[in-house]
């Protein structure tokens, strides 16, 4: 399992999540923060630290954003993964 960004993060990108990250698994796409499925280690520490609440845990994603899961896997398969945050 993993981690999720979602929707509420969209436009916002606050990056206190970055900064708790001890795997810098959070990356930064054009309009909104991701978190790498296959280096998040499910520790947890992003959830608390988002202001927006839009981080959550793989099988706890609301209903109404669960085309986040596929949005946050899928961005890292695309022609321009996100990169780095800039901080």
């Amino acid at each position: 399992m993993t981690y999720v960004i979602t929707e509420p993060c969209i436009g916002v990108k606050d990056k206190a999540c970055v900064d708790v990250c001890p795997v810098d698994c959070i990356y930064e796409g054009e309009d909104q923060l991701f978190i790498h499925p296959d280096e998040c280690i499910d520790c947890g520490a992003c959830e608390p630290e988002c202001p927006v609440t839009a981080i959550f845990p793989e099988d706890d994603v609301p209903p109404t954003m669960e085309a986040f899961t596929e949005k946050n896997r899928e961005i890292f398969n695309s022609e321009t993964p996100p990169g780095r945050p800039k901080r």
